[in-house]
């Protein structure tokens, strides 16, 4: 299994949206599923989102509503799209296992939302 690659950051205004993808050189789905993890400067990964690979979606609370994983089984991709962004979601957005695996992380991709 190699390493998770993410995309589709950038700058956005608090309010507006961006969709993350995330794919991999071997199956985008471990066997128990995957997740999106954000770290913001001087902190751990935390969850974000999770799909199991029944593909049951679970949310963190601060951006449940706001937030929705999916997946493209063909393009061996999730997608994290993200809308009514706020200031407090910047951070770097990664993907790997549902239960992170430490040799898996990618480089992220940045968000940031300001003005």
């Amino acid at each position: 299994q190699g390493q998770f690659v993410e995309s589709g950051g950038g700058l956005v205004q608090p309010g507006g949206s961006l969709r993350l993808s995330c794919t991999s050189s071997g199956s985008i789905f471990s066997s128990t599923g995957m997740g999106w993890y954000r770290q913001a400067p001087g902190q751990q990964h935390r969850v974000v989102a999770r799909m199991t690979s029944r593909g049951s979606a679970s949310y963190e609370a601060s951006v449940r509503g706001r937030f929705t994983v999916s997946r493209d089984n063909a393009r061996n991709t999730v997608y994290l799209q993200m809308d009514k962004l706020q200031p407090e979601d910047t951070a770097v957005y990664y993907c790997n296992d549902f239960s992170p695996d430490p040799s898996r992380w990618g480089r992220g991709t940045q968000v940031t939302v300001s003005l």
